[in-house]
């Protein structure tokens, strides 16, 4: 009976932590503390224990310390369900037995009657909170609470400064593309970290982006297409060395920067050109993300930067660029933790059949990766 009893009350306790109920694992890993104390001095008592001889005052103030803990425990489980509250008062009770046996002061009906409610109470309330826990739902009652703590005056959550759907939903990426088209700004997700983007017929938003940033104006900006067909079908005037390069590294976190030229506006960059990348070059990245290639398949090439003020980390969560920026931005679609902690690499491409690549900034993908890409396409 001692290990079946204990046996039930740690699995309740497991169970409860399973489901994060913290109070009920805490509360039924006291209670087996409590059964397994009270059952092996009540079934040694009479063998090497001498519960007579004036031994018994360790058991008296351990009895006294468990009726203090569980008063407190019956007060929290008034507030969380009906069954949790019973099974505290039944442990008060039984510990109240615990402390009378140590006086020798037990009645063996109030013992019986007490450990019986108590079986009674831990089998149910184990079996509900197995049941439930295994099927995701309800199936046994477990009882409202007594009391809840509540507020008088209830403040209504604040709305978000922006708009800010879910990536996963097609009404949200479509929401965020109506608003890139016309002319907003907004962040969104990519696979790196979140970035401003703005749509590159647009001036004026890739503009606001430089303010929103606090940017300065001789940074430039690049862009993201969706695929290397884009790029091809605007005919740049790209070596086949560099074609090849830009073969293996897209789509992914490695941006190349290429000769600038009017095939942009084939690209459909169209009133964005002079604002994007510099007088002489621009940066050009297929990104490695499916919710984003969707995005601007929608929009067409997008002026993208990272979402941060100028000069601080970079955003790696949703909530990190509404926080940081929501109240200047249109809208963000949101999309969770980002995919990586730090930007996409940034590769000097304008010189690449003369003397190589130069990596201009070092990111997610390490330098000796990018140089190995490099080698093993040129030996090819």
């Amino acid at each position: 009976l001692i290990l079946i009893g204990g046996f039930v009350q740690l699995l309740a306790g497991f169970l409860a932590f399973r489901k994060y109920d913290h109070l009920g694992g805490s509360a039924f890993l006291t209670f087996s503390a409590l059964w397994s104390s009270y059952g092996a001095t009540r079934i040694i008592s009479g063998h090497s224990l001498n519960m007579g001889t004036g031994n018994s005052e360790g058991f008296t103030a351990g009895s006294v310390a468990f009726l203090v803990l569980n008063a407190f425990l019956i007060i929290l489980a008034s507030s969380f369900n009906v069954v949790l509250l019973c099974v505290t008062l039944a442990m008060e009770l039984l510990s109240i037995c615990f402390l009378l046996f140590t006086l020798e002061k037990l009645p063996l009906p109030f013992e019986i009657v007490v450990l019986s409610i108590f079986s009674i109470l831990c089998f149910y309330g184990a079996t509900a909170s197995l049941a439930n826990c295994m099927f995701g739902k309800d199936l046994l009652l477990m009882g409202p609470p007594l009391f809840t703590a509540w507020s008088s005056r209830k403040d209504p959550p604040e709305p978000p400064p922006c708009v800010c759907p879910k990536s996963h939903c097609t009404s949200g990426l479509r929401t965020i593309a109506e608003l890139l088209n016309a002319g907003a700004v907004c962040g969104v997700p990519t696979d790196t970290v979140y970035a401003l983007a703005a749509s590159c017929k647009h001036p004026q938003a890739i503009e606001k982006v430089y303010r929103i940033k606090e940017r300065p104006q001789e940074k430039p900006i690049c862009i993201f297409i969706s695929n290397l067909g884009q790029l091809r079908a605007a005919a740049p005037p790209i070596s086949p060395l560099l074609w090849e390069f830009m073969e293996n590294v897209y789509p992914g976190a490695i941006g190349c920067i290429i000769q600038k030229g009017e095939w942009l506006k084939k690209l459909g960059v169209g009133a964005g050109y002079s604002r994007v990348g510099t007088q002489d070059s621009i940066m050009i990245r297929v990104p490695d993300l499916t919710v984003l290639v969707h995005l601007i398949d929608m929009t067409g090439p997008l002026a993208i930067t990272s979402a941060n003020p100028s000069g601080e980390v970079d955003s790696t969560h949703h909530d990190m660029v509404i926080s940081r920026l929501g109240h200047k931005l249109e809208g963000v679609l949101c999309d969770g933790e980002s995919d990586e902690v730090v930007a996409s690499t940034v590769v000097n491409c304008t010189k690449i059949d003369e003397s190589g690549i130069t990596i201009v900034r070092e990111g997610c993908v390490p330098t000796a990766k990018v140089m190995q890409i490099f080698e093993r396409v040129k030996t090819r």
